[in-house]
């Protein structure tokens, strides 16, 4: 083990600086990260089943949608707000990184007879013109970019959407960043979420409070001593932030709720911010 490159991970990284390249797409790590995603008593991964059709039934109801509605959801893992679209009737593309979801996904959309349409592409890549009615990124999906992927893929957002297209997604205030931060420290593992064997996972956390950033990284040593760092980013937003990155992207904020259920934002911090706006 290289005791010397494992002790400067102790230090602070840049910001957003990059971690393991093959994350989501590692064959363990995505099949754990799809069996969080389907696990109907947990929100690590994916939200409940129940919050979810909550979460549809109210995006479709609050902007109008219709049978024919075309939706481009981002980030779409393995499909469970898609597939619940696709049966309303919308014209669906989901757009995910991971093979071990995306493979998830087009076998229960076959397995129900529905049309939906899955991409296995990074979302900063989407290059299309005009195609979609609303734009989904669920799950907090915005705050794990730098300033600069996130203006870009806001831009490409705003490309895809026809005039007068809705763009709904939630990002974390910093009340709910401290809800859901890693714990630091170490354990080992005989197996678990990020290896099959035994390992050696330990976590830090570092806060840049001037950029209302936060970092969790995990440093996961296996049996024979090679390790790897993966990094989780996490940008936390006060409504006005959101204002302003939107406006600058050629979006107007249309309304601001506590979720994507549709509760309404109390008088102090909440968790999170669900966001509908339009393309101005």
């Amino acid at each position: 083990m290289d005791l010397a490159a494992l002790e400067l991970l102790k230090g602070r990284p840049g910001l957003f600086a990059r971690g393991a390249d093959l994350f989501w797409d590692d064959p363990h790590i995505s099949q754990s990260m799809l069996e969080a995603h389907l696990d109907p008593h947990s929100d690590a991964a994916s939200r409940r089943p129940e919050t979810i059709d909550r979460t549809v039934d109210w995006i479709v109801s609050h902007l109008g949608m219709a049978p024919g509605t075309r939706v481009l959801d981002l980030g779409c893992g393995p499909g469970l707000y898609a597939q619940r679209l696709a049966r309303m009737g919308m014209e669906v593309t989901g757009m995910d990184y991971s093979r071990g979801s995306l493979a998830y996904a087009r076998r229960q959309a076959a397995a129900a007879g529905l049309d939906v349409k899955y991409v296995l592409q990074d979302y900063r890549d989407l290059d299309e013109t005009a195609e979609y009615d609303v734009a989904l990124m669920i799950y907090y999906d915005l705050g794990a970019l730098s300033d600069g992927d996130r203006d870009l893929v806001l831009s490409r957002i705003h490309r895809a959407l026809r005039p007068g297209g809705k763009f709904v997604f939630d990002v974390l205030t910093q009340t709910g960043r401290r809800m859901a931060r890693a714990e630091p420290g170490w354990r080992a593992h005989r197996g678990g979420f990020w290896r099959p064997g035994s390992h050696l996972v330990l976590t830090d956390v570092f806060e840049y409070p001037g950029d209302q950033v936060e970092l969790d990284q995990y440093t996961v040593i296996d049996a024979d001593g090679r390790f790897t760092v993966y990094r989780l980013w996490t940008r936390y937003y006060r409504l006005d932030d959101v204002h302003a990155v939107l406006e600058r992207a050629g979006f107007r904020l249309e309304s601001a709720w506590a979720d994507l259920t549709g509760l309404r934002l109390p008088a102090a911090e909440t968790a999170g911010l669900g966001i509908v706006a339009r393309k101005a």
